[in-house]
């Protein structure tokens, strides 16, 4: 799971769906990197590390895994598949495929529309087969999950030939998040999910709400790139689009300017000034000093934000009965959930408190008198990639035998092109 700031990984033993080691290498931008490792045992540590190329980290993980003292496997050969995590697939794929040279084109030519993350997806599937060679690569593509969002929600109301044409429309993302954690609410609450209407929350640096009907994705607030919808870390989300023209003609932008602004430099760290990550905001709001007036503008303005697209969904839904928070905000922020809920009681939400403060990984917070299911899910996209790829490897035809081939026995042309012979 590569992306620019950091690459996540973990290592499956499918039969069970026993994760035997993960890891996790942070802060690839700064001098000093930092490597997180746990095994399944218990067997932890955290390493500092010296900044290098992009493409060097990969090898490093391998070694992880194989390491004589903390490694979980006695060699590379006994992966069997590796699964990446592809943020946009664009009109090209609904679904999970195997990475041969014409996907990896495909996958580079939407860079534009995904600059934070197909690039550095792209970058871990070709170093991976420097490292590992002939084992076979799957690209899992975030998109995917949001195929399915119907013509009336997925069309920009502009001219119609940029939608035929040129394939410009509402794709969404964290499709991979918001299928696991769906699935996994559906679990917990022993209902099939066909039978649940539900709106997914993820919440991080990235964030984006999707409206799940019977497992199947009907709208999303990520649009043609991950920057429409939410306000984010870096990114805007929802604007007039007309701005960009005022930043470009009244301020002397240029076109790459704005879009770096629009992506780096907006959202908590554009209004609040301090910075992108949500602790670092929330902080404040526990210390000593006052709370500056733009970190708590940053703070409410996220979780309305948030707010305003849950009430959308719901009438897209007609109505749901499951409420999910995942993400590292939506995990870990039990102060935001409060807030993103606090106007919605009319929609039958309703919070715990004790639950919602409660620790535990998964959990149900939601009251009593509470007509909608409210859950905190942690999301697992590695093992949904996990899944996806090995679900494609086993659907695959075996390549064919030279030596079957030449066995098989051959029908009599004759006799095939014959109608006479045979008939009774």
């Amino acid at each position: 799971n590569a992306g620019s700031s950091s690459i996540k990984y973990q290592c499956f033993e499918m039969v069970g769906e026993v994760c035997l080691a993960k890891g996790q290498i942070d802060r690839l931008n700064s001098s000093k990197p930092e490597l997180t490792y746990h095994r399944h045992d218990g067997t932890n540590y955290q390493l500092e590390l010296t900044a290098q190329p992009y493409q060097k980290w990969f090898p490093l993980i391998c070694t992880t895994l194989t390491d004589p003292q903390h490694g979980i496997i006695d060699n590379l050969e006994i992966i069997t598949a590796v699964g990446h995590r592809v943020v946009h697939g664009g009109c090209h794929f609904s679904s999970s495929v195997l990475v041969v040279p014409s996907v990896e084109v495909l996958i580079e030519k939407l860079a534009n529309l995904a600059p934070l993350h197909n690039p550095f997806n792209l970058q871990g599937i070709r170093a991976v087969a420097q490292v590992l060679k002939e084992i076979p690569q799957v690209a899992v593509f975030d998109t995917a999950f949001h195929q399915t969002i119907p013509p009336h929600a997925h069309v920009y109301p502009i001219p119609y030939h940029f939608y035929q044409q040129h394939h410009i429309r509402r794709y969404g993302f964290h499709g991979t998040s918001h299928n696991y954690v769906a699935q996994r609410a559906a679990d917990i609450l022993g209902q099939p999910i066909e039978s649940l209407k539900m709106v997914s929350c993820h919440l991080g640096s990235g964030a984006s709400v999707t409206a799940i009907d019977g497992g199947v994705s009907v709208d999303t607030s990520m649009g043609f790139t991950p920057l429409a919808g939410l306000m984010m870390g870096t990114r805007c989300g929802d604007i007039d689009s007309a701005l960009i023209f005022q930043l470009i003609n009244q301020h002397q932008m240029r076109p790459d300017q704005v879009m770096e602004l629009l992506n780096d430099h907006s959202g908590l760290l554009g209004v609040s000034g301090v910075s992108d990550d949500m602790r670092d905001l929330l902080s404040q709001l526990s210390g000593e000093e006052e709370t500056s007036e733009r970190v708590l503008l940053a703070l409410n303005m996220f979780c309305y934000r948030v707010s305003q697209y849950i009430g959308q969904y719901a009438a897209t839904l007609g109505g749901f009965d499951v409420l999910i928070f995942t993400g590292g905000i939506g995990e870990n922020a039990p102060r935001i959930r409060t807030k993103i809920c606090q106007k919605l009681g009319f929609l039958g939400i309703q919070l715990s408190h004790q639950q919602n403060n409660s620790k535990g990984r998964e959990k149900l917070i939601h009251s009593e008198l509470a007509t909608v299911k409210v859950l905190v899910i942690p999301t697992n996209e590695e093992l949904m990639i996990a899944r996806s790829t090995l679900q494609l490897l086993q659907t695959m035809p075996d390549p064919p035998n030279p030596v079957t081939e030449f066995e098989r026995p051959r029908s009599n042309p004759l006799i095939r092109s014959n109608p006479l012979i045979g008939r009774v």
